[in-house]
């Protein structure tokens, strides 16, 4: 597929996939991607680990991020295709590369949505505790896995908005928590706040990052963004810039209001019960299942594109290619998306995956790293090119850093992901053996 200079038309020039995806769109977008339910556990793990400086760990971990998203956004400028980082792989290295990328990365999202609906009927059970037995909790997980699916398929829009609506409804309760909040935060212990130690502030880096991955999946739907190569890149900086500051705001907050945050097992519902009463154990499990929702509804966006892009391809059977002729979307890649993740959460058969899930997500953002100087070589000029400051020194420092995080995947995590990784082989093999 030629990559073209305007990016502004409706559809793909093989008139596949609609473009309705605005900036605004994508901003909404990577943060449902990357607000999940970790936002309402981890205060108390900071706090724990950093005390009064837990703050500026999230400031920190932003920063680290920040790495990592800008060299995201230099690959999806010079794109404007749908797959994300398995078109970066193929584009830089190959369709092979590009197909291992995309298959586990695929993979490992199916986990996550096993495990997240899960999570959600969990604190959904908090207002009706049958969903939390059998066989109301089977009903709500299908439910939640077939609305998702339909909307999907029946339009990106319909698609978008519900991801309008889940934004809302996610930053509704944690906006109200910092604005009640701040009344009560002492500035003098934030900046007098000591370091914690050197061992101490490496694991608690380790653990925090891992609440502000997800943004990768946003690049996914270039293919359905009106003007991908100029959106994207700002979208996804202005997007994870809000992000870092909210969960700041939040930690500071919460270390101010709650005296024990590092013993609470319910940190943020803990919090707004003191600054709300009785209702604010409501609003924030409300808020816990809204934004767990929102999370889930931009993994079954973006997650189908990847088995479509890999059909495109040639390196997955014709089938999962196949685009719905009234609502242009990739309507067999959702439908088998959406199935695959309601087996695994009825089930509960997603712990292997999700073993491998931290680890694939730490080589795919290696492989586009390392991948970028090639898409500079392959990629048109364009007005709207993403340059990082520096040339490669941003992206080296992320590589730098994905490195170090891979120091915290157990064999397990090693051994579950070199077995899907052959299994991966030999269903390459048999598409490419039929395609060819």
């Amino acid at each position: 597929m030629n990559d073209n200079n305007n990016d502004t038309t409706t559809e793909l020039p093989d008139g596949r996939l609609k473009r309705d995806i605005s900036r605004l769109g994508f901003n909404a977008i990577n943060i449902n991607s990357v607000i999940g339910a970790g936002i309402f556990g981890l205060p108390a793990v900071a706090a724990a680990r950093a005390g009064d400086f837990s703050p500026w760990m999230f400031v920190i971990c932003g920063l680290l991020t920040f790495t990592l998203v800008l060299s995201f956004a230099r690959a999806a400028s010079l794109v404007r295709e749908t797959g994300g980082a398995l078109l970066y792989a193929r584009k830089a290295f190959g369709s092979f590369v590009g197909f291992q990328t995309g298959w586990l990365s695929w993979l490992s999202r199916v986990a996550a949505m096993g495990a997240n609906t899960n999570l959600l009927v969990t604190y959904a059970a908090w207002f009706w505790a049958p969903l939390g037995d059998s066989p109301w909790r089977q009903v709500a997980l299908t439910v939640v896995i077939g609305s998702m699916t339909w909307l999907n398929v029946a339009g990106v829009r319909n698609s978008m908005a519900a991801i309008y609506a889940f934004t809302i409804l996610k930053l509704l309760p944690l906006s109200l928590l910092v604005l009640f909040g701040l009344g009560k935060v002492d500035v003098g212990a934030l900046f007098g706040a000591d370091m914690p130690e050197l061992g101490s502030f490496g694991s608690t880096v380790l653990v925090l990052l891992y609440a502000f991955v997800g943004f990768e999946g946003t690049v996914v739907n270039a293919g359905e963004a009106r003007s991908p190569r100029r959106d994207l890149p700002r979208a996804l900086i202005q997007s994870i810039t809000f992000i870092a500051v909210l969960y700041f705001l939040v930690q500071w907050v919460s270390q101010a209001t709650l005296p024990n945050l590092a013993t609470s097992e319910r940190a943020l519902v803990d919090v707004a019960s003191v600054l709300f009463g009785s209702i604010g154990a409501a609003l924030l499990t409300m808020g816990a299942v809204f934004s767990i929702g929102g999370n889930l509804m931009g993994s079954v966006l973006s997650a189908p594109r990847m088995t479509w892009a890999m059909a495109r391809d040639g390196a997955l059977p014709p089938w999962f290619a196949a685009v719905h002729d009234k609502y242009h979307t990739p309507h067999h890649s959702v439908l088998f998306y959406g199935a695959t993740c309601l087996l695994m959460a009825l089930t509960g058969s997603f712990v292997w995956l999700a073993m491998m899930s931290t680890l694939v997500r730490l080589i795919a953002y290696m492989v586009v790293i390392a991948g970028l100087p090639r898409l500079k070589q392959r990629a048109e000029p364009h007005a709207d090119e993403f340059n990082i400051p520096g040339g490669m020194l941003i992206p080296g420092i992320a590589l730098l850093l994905c490195l170090w995080l891979l120091t915290g995947a157990g064999p397990r995590a090693w051994l579950v992901t070199g077995i899907f990784f052959a299994l991966g082989c030999g269903l390459y093999w048999f598409s490419r053996r039929n395609t060819d």
